[in-house]
């Protein structure tokens, strides 16, 4: 029988497993907890005028409500509400069900509204996650936070996809700022254990700058 050639996410994910496992980092969570409250704080009062007027503007382009609050597991297995502005159309959530990946993404595309999708696209729907971060239920920087059926069945998926929970999810992460959201689910959780084995507070800046350029250009892109 002849043999395959293991594919470089497949071998990524088990790299970056083996780095995780042997990578406790008690002492700089500590660090990095303390730079997500004082960044979440000054984000959030910077961002209190645009917020305003974004909450406005989606009741009056859609009616309320003007947030969408859904539930994702946080660190530990921990399920919470996770906010943002809403960008889909009422009650989309239950028409779309339980679809993952590229299927989810071509009937999400149907449910945003106009507003929505300019929302999405600049990703300024995520301005109410900073007070998920100051609460301590999100990380400025971490894997993306996922809803509980699909992280039971990706855990089945894939074997060290429960790693995620040993930090916080967050507002952004290494897969989001070095691909964007078109990447496998695979390549995703290779970049979120590269995070969970390093988490340096030099990867963390690096990435909050990254994210906060890229949020910058696609919000004034035409």
């Amino acid at each position: 029988m002849p043999e395959t050639t293991p594919r470089l996410e497949d071998t990524l994910v088990r790299g970056y497993r083996q780095l995780a496992q042997a990578s406790p980092k008690r002492g700089r969570d500590g660090v990095l907890r303390a730079l997500d409250i004082v960044f979440s704080a000054l984000f959030l009062l910077v961002s209190l005028p645009l917020s305003v007027v974004i909450a406005l503007a989606v009741a009056a382009s859609g009616g309320r409500p003007i947030l969408y609050g859904g539930e994702r597991v946080g660190r530990g297995g921990r399920v919470f509400t996770m906010f943002k502005f809403r960008t889909l159309k009422p009650d989309a959530e239950s028409r779309l069900g339980p679809y993952l990946g590229a299927e989810l993404v071509a009937r999400t595309e149907a449910e945003y509204t106009r507003l929505g999708r300019w929302l999405k696209a600049s990703q300024l729907d995520e301005i109410p996650q900073l007070w998920n971060v100051l609460r301590g239920d999100m990380s400025l920087v971490g894997p993306r936070p996922i809803r509980p059926i699909f992280f039971e069945e990706l855990a089945h998926e894939l074997p060290a996809y429960w790693q995620r929970l040993v930090v916080p999810p967050g507002l952004t992460g290494l897969a989001q700022v070095r691909r964007g959201y078109e990447t496998s689910m695979a390549e995703k959780l290779a970049h979120d254990l590269e995070w969970i084995a390093d988490r340096s507070v030099r990867l963390y800046l690096r990435t909050v700058v990254a994210t906060g350029w890229r949020v910058l250009r696609q919000s004034i892109r035409p």
